[in-house]
């Protein structure tokens, strides 16, 4: 599939992208959806490779499987689902049928449930035990922390709700330190699991219940459920009012635009996380309607797939210089990874490529004086992925975010352009260096150059804005899922760790030996019960 793209990748390996990164090609390989600029100039594709990556979009058929999935169909082939995140920012579009029945009046009666009662939180209509909610307490995992937690940071500067806080994860270190700066009498948890079983997020809920319990008569009172299994979630004592379920065509990582959500709503209120939910919305009528060279989605599909498939570049560093998108490598770090990162294909064979790259990052600039050093100058091609707003939130200190622009510009530059020999030589030279110790001193300072990136660029990050970056993530993983052939929307890899960790609890607290283990995992349980008393 990738061979012919292979061979041209190999026939233009010695240019130089700065060479052709003039005006000209800074246009012609950039495209726009309303005031968002994408720029993906500062890579190696050139009008041969965009055609031919094009042309795989056509041979995997995507334009197929994209209107599949906004129509409904299950193409969550191995569980036999529809994908239809989409369908919970369809504000204003028309019906989505799945087995014979519209979900749309659905999605919107939802909706306005949550709005009402974030309305209510935020009005102080519904109050503590001790009086109006000062602070909400999500608690979650994976899915259900990881959007919601980004998004709350990301829209900080329009939060006029209570404060919001998010515990993820079973070491107790975590739920301690969150209910330790709440007050119980004053605090709405909401608990976000679609069954209501996965064990890291029921262990802290029964943790914060009995931590509530202490200070007030009915600590239930306090709790709001994001989950389909009502039946335990009237065990657990909350009210059906304040249970707000999701189906089944709404993947964990895919959810936050409906229920898990509601943590961002009350920060932000009901205006606002529509705005987002609209900009989610925009984003998917382009990657609907829009010609591939022209379809945002599908071109940061096809340079994810350049780099990683075809020029071997096993990672991608997503580097925001917008300090409240500092939870955004970590949120793609699921969306990506755990979507594509497959080795099977639809049809049960073995992936005859390699899957998704592995993602990470940091915003800037503290990326800057932490792993660049290794984009610059390490051995390995990093392709880096910038995020820039053309101005922050504090107006005052415009002067500081004009530095954060320059710093952002500057390292992608300085990782096209690089340094030769002879400009590291010359600067070396002016400080008075001469001979071998000149050369040794110069070669330390060549940036070899020619390193991949893209920059996407937007006005400001508003809710709108921000829902628009999500939405083009989302479909980018649908995008590079479709042309390697694989189920974007499962996630078997993270089960039997699960079942295993289960098998192991009892064992661990001492009820059962370990005799059926390996043996390095019987001696480390051996050190733990020892060391742990």
């Amino acid at each position: 599939m990738f061979s012919e793209l292979k061979s041209h990748h190999a026939g233009i390996a010695g240019r130089r992208i700065a060479d052709s990164c003039d005006g000209a090609r800074a246009r012609a390989f950039s495209l726009s959806l309303g005031e968002m600029l994408f720029d993906y100039s500062k890579t190696g594709i050139d009008t041969a490779a965009r055609d031919m990556l094009i042309g795989l979009l056509d041979a995997a058929g995507v334009a197929a499987k994209r209107d599949a999935m906004f129509a409904g169909r299950p193409i969550n082939e191995t569980e036999g689902r529809a994908v239809l995140h989409t369908a919970l920012r369809n504000l204003d579009g028309g019906p989505v049928m799945v087995d014979g029945v519209d979900v749309i009046p659905g999605v919107r009666a939802t909706l306005a449930r949550m709005e009402d009662f974030a309305d209510q939180v935020r009005s102080g209509t519904f109050a503590g035990q001790g009086g109006a909610i000062t602070d909400v307490v999500n608690i979650g995992i994976g899915g259900s922390d990881l959007g919601p937690a980004m998004a709350v940071r990301a829209l900080a500067p329009y939060h006029d709700g209570p404060r919001c806080h998010f515990v993820s994860n079973v070491d107790p270190a975590d739920v301690a330190a969150v209910l330790r700066a709440c007050d119980p009498a004053t605090t709405l948890v909401i608990v976000a699991s679609k069954t209501f079983t996965t064990i890291e997020t029921m262990t802290n809920a029964r943790t914060a219940k009995a931590w509530m319990g202490q200070a007030v008569t009915d600590p239930a009172a306090q709790f709001a459920a994001l989950s389909t299994a009502r039946d335990k979630t009237a065990a657990f004592g909350i009210d059906p009012e304040r249970v707000f379920g999701f189906e089944d065509w709404v993947g964990g990582r895919y959810s936050m635009w409906g229920p898990i959500g509601l943590s961002l709503m009350i920060a932000i209120g009901p205006d606002a996380f529509r705005a987002f939910l609209r900009g989610a919305q925009a984003m998917d009528d382009h990657f609907r309607a829009a010609a591939w060279h022209e379809n945002m989605p599908a071109m940061l599909a096809l340079v994810g797939l350049w780099h990683n498939q075809v020029c071997g570049h096993a990672t991608r560093a997503v580097l925001p210089y917008d300090n409240n998108l500092a939870r955004l490598p970590a949120y793609l770090q699921q969306l990506e990874m755990e979507s594509n990162g497959k080795g099977v294909s639809m049809d049960g064979a073995d992936l005859p490529c390699d899957s998704g790259p592995v993602v990470w990052g940091e915003p800037g600039t503290n990326g800057q004086h932490a792993f660049y050093q290794l984009i610059h100058q390490g051995t390995r091609i990093v392709p880096c992925e910038f995020l820039i707003a053309a101005r922050g939130h504090e107006d005052a200190l415009h002067h500081q975010h004009q530095l954060l622009i320059a710093n952002c510009l500057a390292q992608s530059e300085a990782l096209m352009r690089g340094r030769s020999f002879d400009e590291a030589r010359a600067i070396m030279a002016a400080k008075g260096l001469t001979g071998a110790e000149l050369d040794r001193q110069a070669r330390h300072r060549v940036f070899p150059g020619n390193r991949p990136s893209v920059t996407l660029a937007y006005p400001q990050l508003t809710p709108y804005v921000l829902g628009q970056i999500i939405a083009l993530y989302e479909h980018r993983v649908f995008v590079e899922g479709a042309v390697l052939g694989i189920n974007s929307y499962d996630q078997w890899g993270v089960e039997l760790g699960k079942e295993l960790a289960t098998a192991l609890q009892p064992v661990i607290e001492g009820a059962r030996d370990a005799a059926d283990k390996d043996g390095s995992t019987a001696q480390l349980v051996g050190y733990l019960r020892k060391n742990g008393a």
